[in-house]
């Protein structure tokens, strides 16, 4: 947990306080003079006597019991400062801006070790190194700029770049954001943004506490407690927006698998993330207007008003809405009569609903009172107004900001006007502190994200009945690298998933020997290459002995063939599940249209482990080729319930079975009664 002097200190000292604002020490050092701290600030540099009007200590050792350090020193002199703070000065919290640690080499990683070390010993709490600070409605404890005003029903937003932290308040405080603290965690040599979710899962109060958390993350410690504390947080009224960076260079991978090539760190991301319910955002302004979007009431549907007086904005509008999965629905009847009848001639309520450029504030109150009170096809309402520069809109803006206070139904302003009526705007955000869009189609976009987001998963779901004991034996009598066929069939049997009847043979004879035992038609594969159909391993639809023999004979003769498979010819369309082993977030299911199908159109989705049913089939359905599995142009439909259920199985199979690096049914058939793995290659690797 954070240290409560961290949070909430009666005294500060600045260790590296200087005259020169232009420096990190002189610059947090003011930043925390002009905040609305009230205990007592003391400033250490042993070449001053006083420090921007506050006396000036010149080492640690002469300070008094201080609660919070901040240190803007070089970092080989941040140990012995720590040391002292922590072990004489009864010091609780810690904000190191110094940078030379472990970002930089060995020797700077030993230094940061060291210090959190000590501060673990006396149950401290450490920010940084290498960052910006941190501040809260108690004090600013950062060197940055701008310092926006803390709200109690502000953004809290924890950020692994202090710089971007920077970057991203800047973006929102311009457009009327609220912030209530600010977490640039730098290193996190010790608290990581997992940790400071955590606390605030834990320190939630229904009554105080704010509704909104923004992160910035370069990368994932802990993706097991990162989507604890998420769920938790949903499911006691918290929103939460993330970026992670850095997706597009998930390392390099030798492929030996469909389910190797499709995995990677940032798919896993983007299954954490939705599994955890956090609108995954790609940029500042995404983020940011996500988080403002979060800021209005709830949006309970897809159906949105757009209240404008002008076209264009509202056509790119409707075009961004409807292009992702939300409504404007068409108003009629006597009710939109009505309404039409308010307004000037020319206007139109159709939705968009357009006032024309000589629209009135009376007019726009009409309106939204309709959308309010009369038309329940109607969940949210964009009003778009500017100005070309003709008139003042003091009246708009002040009737929109009245709507926004009594209206139940959600009211998003786009106030595109930014130049020609800059000082209504900045009133709006700053007097009446409302957030304004400023550009429609961004809006558009993050309002789909919000309402298009899937609530959370169940941290536990319930898991398919499946074998431990025999998945147990079969792991621990194996050998690393590829399974041999038996094993992978002992291993399907025992997660109760069904699979094709095979046998393999060396010998033309065998082959011969089962083809009449099995009768016709029949499947012959190699046993050996990783990809069967790239080498010409695959024969379906064998109806003679005449073929068996034939292809037998060219089939083992395939580089890296050591055996040949036959089964029966089996029917469906076929379909595929994997499972890949990712570093820190265990393992991905992946699934989606198979054979070939996964090469070309790579329609595939992702869950982590544990996956529930409920999880598998909503994902299934967002499949492009969806409509394939429920039967298009009449063929035979797949059975989505068992499809699910097989995912489960193989979810609960790597479970029982971590040792599993890399799996691959690719191809199941699926028919409206059953799914059946036909072809499966299982990697184990262990420790």
């Amino acid at each position: 947990m954070i240290n409560p002097k961290l949070l909430n200190p009666k005294s500060i000292v600045v260790i590296g306080a200087s005259n020169d604002v232009q420096k990190p020490g002189g610059k947090v050092f003011k930043n925390l003079l002009q905040s609305s701290f009230s205990g007592k600030v003391y400033a250490i540099n042993p070449k001053e006597t006083q420090v921007q009007g506050v006396s000036c200590f010149a080492k640690v050792e002469d300070l008094p019991h201080v609660d919070c350090a901040i240190l803007a020193i070089a970092a080989k002199f941040c140990p012995h400062a720590v040391d002292v703070l922590a072990n004489q000065k009864n010091t609780g919290g810690f904000i190191i801006l110094s940078a030379g640690f472990s970002e930089e080499n060995e020797e700077g990683k030993h230094l940061e070790i060291q210090i959190v070390d000590i501060i673990q010993k006396v149950g401290g709490t450490l920010i940084g190194p290498n960052c910006t600070g941190f501040l809260n409605r108690n004090y600013t404890g950062n060197f940055a700029t701008p310092i926006p005003s803390l709200q109690p029903n502000g953004v809290d937003f924890v950020s692994g770049s202090g710089a971007t932290a920077v970057f991203i308040s800047e973006y929102g405080i311009s457009n009327g954001l609220l912030f209530n603290s600010i977490w640039a965690v730098g290193n996190s040599a010790q608290t990581g943004i997992e940790d400071v979710l955590e606390h605030l899962d834990y320190s939630f109060d229904p009554e105080t506490s704010p509704r909104v958390v923004m992160l910035y993350m370069e990368n994932i410690r802990n993706p097991q407690k990162l989507q604890k504390h998420a769920v938790s947080l949903y499911h006691k009224g918290v929103r939460l927006a993330a970026i992670k960076s850095g997706g597009s260079v998930a390392g390099s991978r030798a492929a030996s698998s469909h389910t190797g090539a499709l995995a990677s760190n940032d798919v896993a991301v983007e299954a954490l993330f939705r599994k955890a319910g956090i609108v995954r955002c790609h940029n500042r302004e995404e983020l940011t207007t996500v988080c403002s979007i979060f800021m209005h009431p709830e949006v309970n549907g897809k159906n949105i008003a757009i209240i404008t007086h002008a076209g264009g904005p509202a056509v790119m509008l409707t075009d961004t809405l409807s292009n992702n999965g939300l409504e404007v629905p068409h108003l009629e009847g006597k009710k939109a009569d009505e309404l039409l009848a308010k307004l000037y001639p020319g206007s139109s309520v159709a939705n968009p609903i357009d006032f024309l450029a000589t629209g009135t504030a009376a007019q726009l109150g009409f309106i939204i009172d309709a959308c309010e009170n009369d038309f329940e096809n109607i969940d949210a309402m964009a009003v778009i107004f500017g100005s070309p520069g003709l008139f003042p809109n003091w009246d708009v803006y002040e009737m929109l900001h009245n709507k926004m206070k009594t209206c139940k139904k959600p009211i998003f302003p786009i106030l595109p006007s930014i130049l020609n009526v800059k000082e209504e705007i900045a009133d709006f955000i700053e007097k009446k502190h409302r957030i304004n869009f400023p550009e429609e189609c961004v809006f558009g976009n993050a309002l789909a994200k919000v309402v298009n987001n899937p609530k959370p998963q169940p941290l536990n779901p319930e898991r398919p009945k499946v074998d431990r004991e025999a998945i147990r034996k079969v792991i621990e009598n194996c050998e690393n690298g590829y399974l041999r066929l038996d094993e992978i069939s002992a291993l399907l049997d025992a997660a109760g998933i069904s699979r094709k009847q095979e046998v393999q043979v060396v010998k033309v004879e065998d082959a011969l020997a089962i083809s009449k035992k099995m009768g016709f038609p029949l499947v012959m594969k190699v046993v050996g290459p990783v990809h069967k159909s790239d080498v010409g391993g695959v024969v379906l639809n064998v109806k003679d002995e005449k073929t068996v023999a034939n292809e037998f004979e060219r089939l083992i003769k395939i580089k890296d063939t050591y055996a040949v498979e036959i089964c029966p010819m089996y029917y469906g369309t076929e379909i595929f599940i994997g499972a890949s082993k990712e570093e820190k977030f265990g393992h991905q299911i992946l699934f989606g249209l198979g054979g070939i199908f996964i090469e070309v159109l790579k329609d595939v989705k992702a869950a982590l482990a544990p996956v529930g049913k409920q999880e598998a089939l909503d994902l299934i359905k967002l499949l492009r080729g969806y409509k394939i599995l429920k039967g298009a142009r009449k063929q035979e439909p797949v059975n989505e319930e068992l499809f699910a259920d097989t995912i489960t199985r193989v979810s609960a199979l790597v479970e029982i079975a971590p040792e599993i690096a890399e799996m691959d049914l690719n191809p199941l058939l699926g028919t409206s009664k059953r799914i059946t793995a036909v072809d499966a290659r299982i990697k184990i690797e262990k420790k």
